[in-house]
């Protein structure tokens, strides 16, 4: 994560102060804050304010965050960071209730990017919330989202809309036999798919993913960073890709499987499934299952529905007359 002068932000500490100081902040909550990915200039107002009011910050990585902290110019003594990370996470996690039940105020981060996502604070929240205290998200940066906006997820030859479905998949197994799986079951989603990788596996990554032929992917490295690189090539030509360069191996890395093409026959079949769904269910839902079970744009599908159910209408009504 770049550097920065403690005195760069000095403005945007004034500026929180005076944006989201005037909000409330309950006490007893588990405020969960997202952190920039790569730029420290991506946080939020709303995260710098409530990074110095809560009693104290639950962390994946404390050093990282004492860090993180001091280039924005924030001083918390090392006392009230708490380390909450993947091997400790469902026993911190009892400590930071207790607190809560005391009426403290605390905020949990991860190393970068929204908690939860890949990151520890999923167990932390849960049981923040099955011991009936409040958590309150403080939204953020997130390789997914950022990789998304850029890849330009459109299903060729459907109807030309940008997909609004896609399926995060995370860190895929790596055991190259457990990966080489995972990667089978991706030829059966037509869905965009949202994958994240590291230096060290992902040449490993690219080899199992070229079984996925032409299907196309955006390859984001060092996204927000210095070096960010967004590039998008067939599946097939993957390694080749990461060999032809080798700075291209280095750095955090998100990875956009882009949505199958819909076919005509794609189409017939969701029709046909989406006759059987109607049967059933009111339009929007059966709509919504059959674009996921067929892979076929759902604004195709939504107008089918309505024609469907237009047409059933006319037929009943000419039924009544006769």
């Amino acid at each position: 994560m770049a550097s920065l002068a403690p005195a760069s932000f000095g403005a945007a500490l004034a500026a929180a102060h005076d944006a989201a100081g005037a909000q409330h902040y309950p006490q007893g909550t588990l405020y969960v804050v997202a952190t920039p990915i790569g730029n420290l200039a991506d946080i939020t107002l709303r995260a710098l304010h409530v990074l110095q009011l809560v009693d104290a910050i639950a962390c994946e990585d404390t050093r990282h965050t004492q860090t993180l902290l001091r280039a924005y110019g924030i001083d918390r003594p090392g006392s009230r960071l708490l380390a909450v990370h993947q091997h400790n996470e469902a026993e911190a996690a009892q400590a930071v209730v207790a607190r809560l039940a005391q009426g403290e105020r605390i905020a949990y981060v991860s190393d970068a990017g929204t908690p939860g996502v890949s990151d520890p604070g999923a167990r932390l929240a849960a049981a923040v919330r099955a011991a009936g205290q409040r958590v309150l998200p403080l939204p953020g940066a997130s390789a997914v989202t950022t990789l998304v906006g850029a890849a330009g997820l459109v299903a060729d030859g459907g109807d030309g809309n940008a997909s609004s479905a896609f399926v995060f998949a995370g860190f895929l197994p790596s055991k190259a036999g457990e990966r080489d799986t995972a990667v089978q079951a991706l030829l059966q989603e037509p869905r965009a798919v949202v994958l994240l990788e590291a230096p060290h596996r992902i040449e490993a990554l690219a080899r199992a993913l070229a079984a996925l032929g032409e299907r196309r992917v955006t390859v984001g490295r060092e996204l927000t960073k210095q070096f960010e690189e967004i590039a998008t090539v067939a599946a097939s030509a993957l390694p080749a890709w990461f060999s032809a360069d080798r700075d291209r191996t280095r750095g955090e890395f998100a990875l956009a499987l882009h949505p199958v093409a819909v076919s005509g026959d794609d189409g017939a079949e969701g029709e046909r499934v989406l006759r059987l769904l109607l049967a059933e269910l009111p339009v929007k839902t059966a709509v919504k299952l059959a674009a996921e079970i067929s892979g076929a744009p759902r604004n195709t599908l939504y107008e089918t529905a309505l024609r469907i159910r237009n047409g059933a209408g006319d037929e009943k009504e000419e039924e009544e007359e006769s």
